[in-house]
């Protein structure tokens, strides 16, 4: 009888699952076939695709009920081992918790106000200097925020280079600097108005705004650009 054990690598182009989803995006792929993905390859007697679509038809095509299914029940299949098996639970798993995660929606920055708001939380109450960067879009909403460098009470080093490399892989079009001063006080050192200087020609050789600066510490903040310094 005539097997239909062929590898992945084998099939034509557009019954590859790996193929398809590059040449096709991944919506283009049925649950089987990204399934096959996920084991690689079949048994002797089936292709990926094919024993995908036996374990699918054992819960009916349920993949909340696929998701329930133990190590042990998936290694009954004839093909599925335990890093198989494994793989299946792993991507399930994922599945479900980002089904559980609420969408983020983007924060648009309108105010000095609300980037304090963001960042008090996270480096207001420290007991050491760190330097931050908010990385946002072309509507000032915030792409990302990064830590850049950690110091002393003394002070931090920030490297500019990769700020801006950082900045042209999340495609942000402006920055929104900032530190905190452990010590409580606001007013910015002389090396906290160079890096800023320093950041801000950087950016716009690269058309990357820096729109601000924040010293924040555990109450208040000042903002470069409310106090006229900027």
């Amino acid at each position: 009888m005539e097997q239909n054990n062929f590898p992945i690598t084998n099939w034509s182009e557009d019954d590859k699952p790996r193929e398809k989803l590059m040449l096709k995006g991944k919506s283009a792929l049925s649950d089987a076939e990204l399934i096959a993905i996920l084991i690689g390859s079949g048994n002797r007697n089936e292709s990926a695709v094919d024993l995908s679509k036996r374990i699918l038809s054992s819960v009916d095509n349920n993949l909340n009920a696929l998701g329930k299914l133990s190590l042990q029940q998936l290694m009954n299949f004839k093909g599925i081992g335990e890093a198989k098996a494994i793989s299946i639970i792993a991507a399930m798993e994922l599945g479900r918790r980002r089904r559980a995660e609420d969408v983020i929606e983007l924060t648009k920055i309108t105010s000095s106000k609300m980037v304090f708001e963001i960042m008090q939380p996270i480096i207001g109450e420290l007991p050491h200097e760190e330097f931050w960067i908010l990385y946002l879009n072309n509507s000032n909403k915030v792409l990302s925020k990064m830590q850049q460098s950690k110091g002393g009470i003394t002070g931090t080093m920030v490297d500019v280079r990769l700020v801006f490399k950082t900045a042209l892989e999340l495609g942000a079009t402006a920055i929104i600097l900032c530190h905190n001063h452990p010590s409580g006080t606001l007013v910015p050192s002389d090396a906290d108005k160079q890096i800023t200087k320093k950041l801000k020609q950087a950016g716009e050789s690269l058309d990357v705004k820096v729109l601000d600066h924040l010293i924040v510490t555990e109450t208040k903040y000042y903002s470069f650009v409310d106090e006229g310094i900027f």
